[in-house]
This record gives structure tokens, C-alpha cells and sequence, in this order.
């Protein structure tokens, strides 16, 4: 219930942003909004398809990579349309996608899913710096519009700092919280370790497969891989920013909308709402009309769903199919 309540809260932000961002067009320029998206070139679609098709099968190989060091070495195919599935299950329940290429991949080639978790977050760990390093070009290229964006996004305000008192009420909710689990261990010690020592064995897994990342025998090639997953997500951006009327951009202009387009696909399951709206926002501060950047946003967006649906699609078909016509 907990997790369904938390992936329904993040969905609800997603719908609101889509409000938010619908209602910040002037009922003037309403218009412009729909004709831009109806002038739109579609046909872009098909190079972006291939480029981000090509940027998932990279990081099949990139996964494939901090596997070796495990002593695994699954089939590229299987990996590859494993990660495809998960990008799927990901539009529909955000993090699903990560256990459930697990799952899979240790279903149809025999690997332990504990172990190969741990992997996903060794390379989860390198996508966060590699979007730091996306900022830091975005810094060095557009400062005043990286500036700018900081400032909007902290206009909510800062939370309100908690008076004494109820400092004083956390603090002993906290520490009775303590004593009871504690009572509670020493009472059920026997019980709790035939529950921990399962619990354990997963954590360990995990634990050797996020020290995989550290093990690499061909660095070299794991950073090419994680260079490449990276230019291609800003190449198919800046290639979008073509998609529409006026919104034609430099490469640094593309390089702020990924980094900030990057935030939104992670707050909101599947980018809903927050990708359109933050690429609105980068390309207004870079002169382009709100309305107009919301329609590029939406376009890119809706683009970056059906390619999914598409190849998770066919995926979904392949995976037993491949596998049955191998045994």
C-alpha cells in the first residue's frame, strides 16, 4: 500500500505539472500552442527512434560489462531486450523496470537476481555523475540560464524550520520507536535471525555486484560505453529541438534541456508533466516563447513514450520467443 501510495503521490505531481505548465499559456496564445504541435515534423520521430534504440542496446552492453566480473556473461540479445522490458515497466511504476530486467535476465540465463541488482545500482550510481558532469557543461556553457533555472526552481520557498517543541516531541518519538525494537529483538532473537539470514544473503549479492563496478577489467571500454549512452540522449535532444517551429537551438542550449529534461524523467513516473515543463522553462530563458517550447517539450516527450511502448513492446514478444527457439 505504501509503495502504490508513493507512486500515486509522484503521479498526481506529474498531472498537476501538466496543469501547472497548460495553465501558464496566455488564453491568447492557446493557439500558437496547438499549431505549433500540428505543424510539427513528425518524421523526426524515425532518426530519434534509431538513436535512442541504439543508446539502449549501449547500455545492455555497458550492464553486460560490470557482470563479467561476477563470472556472468548473459547472451547480448537477452540483456538487451531485458533492458528494453524494463524501460516499459518503468512508464508504468517507476524503479519496476530495474528488478524486473533482473528478474528476467536471471529467469532465461541463470544468474542470481540478487547479485546482478547490485550491478544496477553500480550503474545507476555512474549515471548520477554523469549527469553532475552534464550540469557542469550546462554551468560552463549557459551560467546565466543554469542560474536562472536555479532560481525558479527555488521559489517554493525553504521548508519551515520546526520550533523546539515539536523538536522535542520528534526526538521522544524517536527514542520510545527504539526501546521497542529493541525489546522486540532480544525477545524474538531466534525468530528474527531464521528472517535476517535470507535478508542477508540478498544483501550480500547486492553488495558483490555493486563492488563488480569497481573490479572492471576494461575500463577504458566502460567509459566509452557511458560517453556514448550520454551523447546519444543529447544528440536525440538536440535533434528534437528541431521538431517545432522556432525552437532550433545550439548544442548548448540542448545540453541545459537534458540536464534539466534528466530531473524531470526522474520526479514523475515516465517524465509525465515535468519533462515538457522543464524544457519549456530552459528554452524560455534561451529567448524562446514559453508556449512554443511547451509544444517542443510535449513533442519530444511523447515521442520518447512511444519508443518506448514500441520497443518494449516487441521485446515483451521476443524475450520467451528467442529463448524458446534457443532450447
Amino acid at each position: 500500500m505504501a509503495k502504490f501510495l508513493k507512486i500515486g503521490f509522484f503521479f498526481l505531481i506529474g498531472i498537476l505539472l501538466i496543469w501547472w505548465s497548460l495553465h501558464q499559456i496566455p488564453p491568447q496564445e492557446w493557439d500558437k500552442f496547438t499549431k505549433a504541435l500540428a505543424k510539427s515534423k513528425f518524421w523526426l520521430i524515425i532518426p530519434i527512434f534509431f538513436i535512442l534504440g541504439l543508446s539502449h542496446f549501449i547500455r545492455a552492453l555497458r550492464w553486460r560489462l560490470i557482470m563479467e566480473p561476477l563470472g556472468y556473461k548473459p547472451s547480448i540479445m537477452n540483456t538487451f531486450l531485458a533492458v528494453l522490458i524494463g524501460y516499459l515497466a518503468n512508464l508504468a511504476i517507476p524503479r519496476l523496470g530495474e528488478v524486473l530486467k533482473c528478474t528476467l535476465l536471471a529467469k532465461y540465463e541463470k544468474v542470481p537476481a540478487e547479485k546482478i541488482v547490485g550491478t544496477i545500482v553500480a550503474e545507476r550510481a555512474f549515471d548520477v555523475i554523469s549527469l553532475g558532469i552534464v550540469f557542469l557543461l550546462a554551468l560552463t556553457l549557459q551560467f546565466n540560464v543554469i542560474e536562472a533555472g536555479w532560481q525558479q526552481l527555488q521559489n517554493g520557498g525553504n521548508a519551515p524550520t520546526p520550533s523546539n517543541n515539536n523538536l522535542f516531541i520528534i526526538l521522544g518519538i524517536v527514542a520510545f520507536l527504539v526501546i521497542v525494537a529493541l525489546i522486540l529483538f532480544f525477545t524474538l532473537k531466534d525468530k528474527f535471525e531464521s528472517i535476517l539470514n535470507p535478508i542477508k544473503k540478498i544483501i550480500k549479492g547486492i553488495w558483490e555486484g555493486v563492488i563488480s563496478a569497481t573490479k572492471l577489467k576494461k575500463h577504458n571500454l566502460f567509459f566509452f560505453y557511458s560517453f556514448s549512452i550520454w551523447f546519444l540522449y543529447l544528440l536525440a535532444t538536440y535533434i528534437g529541438l528541431y521538431g517545432t517551429e522556432g525552437t532550433a537551438s545550439s548544442f548548448s542550449t540542448a545540453i541545459s534541456c537534458l540536464a534539466y529534461a534528466s530531473i524531470g524523467m526522474i520526479i514523475t513516473p515516465g517524465g509525465i508533466g515535468a519533462y515538457a515543463y522543464f524544457m519549456a522553462k530552459v528554452l524560455e530563458l534561451n529567448g524562446i516563447e514559453y508556449t512554443i517550447g511547451l509544444a517542443n517539450g510535449t513533442l519530444q516527450w511523447f515521442s520518447q513514450v512511444i519508443i518506448v511502448i514500441v520497443l518494449g513492446g516487441l521485446a515483451l514478444i521476443m524475450l520467451p520467443f528467442i529463448n524458446k527457439q534457443a532450447k
